[in-house]
C-alpha cells in the first residue's frame, strides 16, 4: 500500500534533521571552548574511564613526589646539623692536641675545658634542630626536645623511625637516630660522644696528660668515625630520593601526556569540523526553507 507523504511529515523530518545538525554543531562548539575532547561522560564512556584512571595515577605520583620532597628536606636538615656537630668535634680535637702537650699549663687547659663545655652545648643545640616545627632527631617523638640545654645529657626521644612512601610499596626512613652517636652522657658511661667530651673536659681540668694524649683522643676519633658513617648513610638516602624524584617526574610527565591524548581536543581538526558542520547546517537551513513552505491555512486544514 502506498504511503502518502504529507507536508507536516516533511516538516517534522526536516526539523528533526536540523535539530540533529544543531546538536552536532553545539557539541563541536563545546569542544572548541573547553579544549577537551570529552566534555561529559556520555561523549566517550571508555575515554572518560581512561581519563579518570590516568588522573588518579597522576595524583598518586604527585603525592609520592611530595613525600620525596619532604624526605629530602628532612635529610638535608639532618645533614646540615651533623656537619656542624662534626665541626665542633674537630675543634675539640684541636684543643685536645694542644692541651695534651706537657707545655700546656693549667690556665690554658682550663680555658680549653671551658671552650669544650660550650662546644658540648653546641652539639646538644644542633641535635635539637627542627624541620617544619618538628624535632628531627627525636625519633617519632617529634614534639620532644632530644637534649636539654645546660642540663643533663639524657636523650629524651625514642629510637622509632619515620618513613615516607616514595613509590608503590616502597618506603624509606627519613629520620636519623642521634642517640647512638651522642649517647646519655657520663652518667650512662656509654663511651659515646657526650660522655667522651665530658671526660675530656674533666681530664683537662685535672691535668691528666696521659689520658688526653692516649685514650681520650682514641675515643674522640672513634666517635668522629661514627659521625661520618651516619652522614654517609644520610647521603646515600638523599641520593636515593633524588633518583626517585627523577623517576617520578618522568612517570608523571608520561601519564599527563597520555591523559592529554585522551582528553584534549585536536585544535586544528576541531576547527575544521566546526567550519564544515556550520556550512552543512546553513545549507540544510536553506534547503529546509525551500521544502517546507507551509502557510497558516496548511496547518489549520
Amino acid at each position: 500500500m502506498a504511503m502518502r507523504i504529507t507536508s507536516q511529515m516533511t516538516a517534522r523530518h526536516t526539523i528533526r534533521d536540523l535539530n540533529g545538525d544543531m546538536n552536532t554543531l553545539s557539541a563541536i562548539q563545546r569542544k572548541m571552548s573547553s579544549g577537551k575532547e570529552i566534555t561529559r561522560p556520555s561523549d566517550n564512556p571508555y575515554g572518560t574511564s581512561r581519563a579518570l584512571a590516568l588522573g588518579g595515577e597522576v595524583a598518586g605520583l604527585q603525592q609520592y613526589q611530595r613525600n620525596v620532597d619532604d624526605g629530602t628536606a628532612w635529610l638535608n636538615a639532618a645533614d646540615a646539623s651533623l656537619s656542624k656537630i662534626g665541626d665542633a668535634v674537630q675543634r675539640v680535637r684541636e684543643l685536645l692536641i694542644q692541651s695534651g702537650s706537657d707545655s700546656a699549663g693549667p690556665r690554658a687547659r682550663e680555658a680549653a675545658a671551658a671552650e669544650i663545655d660550650q662546644l658540648i652545648e653546641t652539639v646538644k643545640q644542633e641535635s635539637n634542630v627542627q624541620y617544619a616545627g618538628r624535632f628531627i632527631f627525636s625519633g617519632t617523638a617529634t614534639d620532644r626536645t632530644p637534649y636539654t640545654l645546660n642540663g643533663a645529657d639524657t636523650y629524651n626521644g625514642n629510637a622509632d623511625t619515620i618513613q615516607r612512601e616514595i613509590g608503590p610499596g616502597v618506603e624509606l626512613d627519613i629520620n636519623v637516630g642521634v642517640s647512638p652517636l651522642l649517647g646519655n652522657g657520663q652518667a650512662a658511661r656509654d663511651d659515646l660522644l657526650l660522655n667522651t667530651l665530658r671526660d675530656i673536659a674533666d681530664d683537662m681540668r685535672s691535668g691528666d696528660g696521659d689520658r688526653l694524649r692516649g685514650t681520650d683522643i682514641v675515643r674522640l676519633d672513634r666517635n668522629f668515625d661514627a659521625l661520618n658513617q651516619i652522614r654517609a648513610d644520610v647521603g646515600a638516602r638523599t641520593n636515593r630520593l633524588e633518583v626517585a624524584s627523577g623517576r617520578l617526574a618522568a612517570l608523571e610527565e608520561n601519564s599527563i601526556e597520555l591523559r592529554s591524548q585522551v582528553e584534549d581536543a585536536d585544535t586544528v581538526k576541531t576547527l575544521i569540523d566546526y567550519t564544515t558542520q556550520q556550512a552543512a547546517y546553513n545549507m540544510a537551513l536553506k534547503a529546509g526553507s525551500a521544502v517546507v513552505q507551509n502557510s497558516l491555512m496548511d496547518f489549520l486544514r
